[in-house]
């Protein structure tokens, strides 16, 4: 049987469901939802950045150019590299303010 965890997306108040071995921008768009921004989908972009602020989860290898060690440790990760152990919340994270500043350049 496959364990499926809820995935809360605070402000977008939106909720859904994801296998425990899934990615949760995968999950998300498996069910036609758009609660979280689509980018390339493996972990380069930066575009579907999140902060998850409950529940236990793992990631798998993300670009530090779109998430520091710091960003990690504060727990902003990319969706598409994120896979639950537990039931989450999260928010949507603003682009790191290095990014921010080359795309204003």
């Amino acid at each position: 049987m496959t364990v499926r965890f809820e995935i809360y997306v605070e402000d977008k108040d939106a909720r859904f469901q994801c296998a425990e071995e899934q990615r949760l921008l995968h999950a998300m768009q498996a069910q036609g939802l758009g609660s979280i921004p689509v980018g390339c989908k493996g972990g380069g972009c930066g575009i579907c950045r999140v902060q998850i602020t409950q529940g236990e989860y793992e990631t798998r290898k993300m670009s530090r150019a779109h998430v520091t060690e710091e960003d990690e440790q504060r727990g902003i990760a990319l969706s598409c590299r994120v896979v639950p152990k537990s039931n989450l919340s999260l928010r949507l994270a603003p682009r790191s303010a290095e990014e921010e500043s080359e795309s204003a350049a």
